[in-house]
Protein backbone atom coordinates (compact mmCIF):
# COMPACT_ATOMS: atom_id res chain seq x y z
CA UNK A 1 0.00 0.00 0.00
CA UNK A 2 1.42 3.24 -1.01
CA UNK A 3 1.91 6.19 1.19
CA UNK A 4 0.24 9.31 1.07
CA UNK A 5 2.21 12.37 0.81
CA UNK A 6 1.69 14.78 3.29
CA UNK A 7 1.48 18.40 1.99
CA UNK A 8 2.22 22.01 4.34
CA UNK A 9 1.43 25.28 3.48
CA UNK A 10 3.52 28.09 2.83
CA UNK A 11 2.50 29.62 6.33
CA UNK A 12 3.55 26.79 7.99
CA UNK A 13 6.58 26.02 5.99
CA UNK A 14 7.57 29.75 7.02
CA UNK A 15 7.03 29.48 10.29
CA UNK A 16 8.42 25.94 11.13
CA UNK A 17 11.74 27.84 9.43
CA UNK A 18 11.24 31.30 11.85
CA UNK A 19 11.20 28.84 14.63
CA UNK A 20 14.37 27.41 13.91
CA UNK A 21 16.05 30.17 13.05
CA UNK A 22 14.80 32.13 15.91
CA UNK A 23 15.07 29.71 19.33
CA UNK A 24 18.53 28.95 18.82
CA UNK A 25 17.46 25.31 19.17
CA UNK A 26 19.01 22.09 17.28
CA UNK A 27 17.49 21.50 13.70
CA UNK A 28 17.45 17.93 14.54
CA UNK A 29 15.08 18.90 17.66
CA UNK A 30 13.05 21.11 15.79
CA UNK A 31 12.05 18.93 12.83
CA UNK A 32 11.30 16.11 15.25
CA UNK A 33 8.97 18.40 17.20
CA UNK A 34 7.24 19.36 14.21
CA UNK A 35 7.53 15.60 12.53
CA UNK A 36 9.41 16.47 9.95
CA UNK A 37 12.83 15.24 8.31
CA UNK A 38 15.65 17.67 9.44
CA UNK A 39 16.53 17.60 5.71
CA UNK A 40 13.37 18.56 4.22
CA UNK A 41 13.23 21.79 7.50
CA UNK A 42 16.70 22.97 5.46
CA UNK A 43 15.10 22.25 2.08
CA UNK A 44 12.34 24.70 3.19
CA UNK A 45 15.13 27.23 4.92
CA UNK A 46 16.25 27.69 1.12
CA UNK A 47 13.06 27.97 -0.25
CA UNK A 48 12.22 30.78 2.17
CA UNK A 49 15.55 32.71 2.12
CA UNK A 50 15.58 32.21 -2.36
CA UNK A 51 18.29 29.03 -3.40
CA UNK A 52 21.04 32.00 -4.62
CA UNK A 53 21.35 32.86 -0.82
CA UNK A 54 23.21 30.47 1.35
CA UNK A 55 21.21 29.55 4.44
CA UNK A 56 22.16 31.79 7.90
CA UNK A 57 22.79 31.10 11.34
CA UNK A 58 20.46 30.69 13.76
CA UNK A 59 19.28 34.36 14.80
CA UNK A 60 19.61 33.20 18.03
CA UNK A 61 22.95 35.82 18.21
CA UNK A 62 20.25 38.93 17.81
CA UNK A 63 19.55 40.44 21.38
CA UNK A 64 16.11 38.40 22.35
CA UNK A 65 12.94 40.35 22.63
CA UNK A 66 11.81 41.20 26.01
CA UNK A 67 8.17 41.25 26.29
CA UNK A 68 6.38 44.19 27.84
CA UNK A 69 5.67 44.58 32.07
CA UNK A 70 1.97 44.67 31.48
CA UNK A 71 2.52 41.80 29.35
CA UNK A 72 5.00 39.84 31.52
CA UNK A 73 1.96 40.87 34.80
CA UNK A 74 -0.52 39.25 32.53
CA UNK A 75 1.43 35.91 32.24
CA UNK A 76 2.35 35.93 35.48
CA UNK A 77 -1.76 36.21 36.94
CA UNK A 78 -2.33 33.36 34.25
CA UNK A 79 -0.06 31.05 35.52
CA UNK A 80 -0.70 32.06 39.49
CA UNK A 81 -4.33 30.90 38.53
CA UNK A 82 -3.22 27.82 36.93
CA UNK A 83 -1.17 27.03 39.57
CA UNK A 84 -3.93 27.41 42.44
CA UNK A 85 -6.43 24.92 40.04
CA UNK A 86 -3.72 22.18 39.55
CA UNK A 87 -3.10 22.54 43.56
CA UNK A 88 -6.79 21.87 44.22
CA UNK A 89 -6.56 19.27 41.96
CA UNK A 90 -3.88 17.64 43.63
CA UNK A 91 -5.65 18.11 47.05
CA UNK A 92 -8.94 16.47 45.33
CA UNK A 93 -7.07 13.52 44.35
CA UNK A 94 -4.76 12.78 47.31
CA UNK A 95 -8.38 12.72 49.13
CA UNK A 96 -9.70 10.47 46.56
CA UNK A 97 -6.71 8.05 46.98
CA UNK A 98 -7.19 7.74 50.78
CA UNK A 99 -11.42 6.99 50.26
CA UNK A 100 -10.61 4.26 47.73
CA UNK A 101 -7.44 2.57 49.54
CA UNK A 102 -8.90 1.76 52.28
CA UNK A 103 -10.44 -1.84 53.01
CA UNK A 104 -13.63 -2.35 52.86
CA UNK A 105 -15.82 -2.88 56.11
Amino acid sequence: MAKTRREFTREFKQEAVALWEGSGRPQVEIAAELGLQPSQLRRWQKAVHGSSQRPTAPAAVAAPVVPAPADLAAENARLRRELERARAERDILKKAIGIFSETPR
